[in-house]
């Protein structure tokens, strides 16, 4: 019994669990989006990242790219038409990350068209993202 207690404690950690630890020398930015959202990070200054669950950058400038799907509502469609799925990139750019700092980076969508906006930690915003091509990549 206790063996099956452990494995269902361990199992339901989720993915947080096993995020890296933090690099005070650096910039963190976590991703926020809607529960019927999902949105992941691709590219920091057109460099392919390793892992889609954050970004973690050296203070000073830095263009962020990531991938938001989202479903847009029938009703924004046609009357009658079904959800329509859609991939879009999100495009953000600021000059002043710094090390140990944490800032978060929350998009959602308005119909069909994305968007993005990074916080600090005391939830101002810093900047806001453009979008990029939406469609399959």
């Amino acid at each position: 019994m206790r063996v099956l207690l452990a494995v269902f404690a361990v199992s339901s950690l989720g993915g947080c669990a096993f995020m890296p630890a933090h690099d005070p020398n650096q910039a963190w930015i976590d991703l926020h989006t809607n529960p019927a959202s999902q949105l992941r990070a691709a590219e920091v200054d057109d460099k392919p990242l390793d892992d889609d669950r954050f970004f973690q950058v050296e203070p000073g400038s830095h263009e962020l790219q990531a991938r938001l799907s989202f479903a847009v509502d029938g009703s924004d469609v046609g009357p009658g038409s079904p959800a329509l799925p859609r991939n879009c990139q999100v495009r953000l750019k600021y000059a002043e990350f710094a090390a140990g700092q944490r800032y978060r980076l929350v998009a959602g969508n308005i119909g069909f068209r994305p968007w993005a906006k990074l916080y600090d930690e005391r939830n101002q915003v810093l900047a806001k993202g453009r979008e990029g091509r939406c469609g399959e990549f």
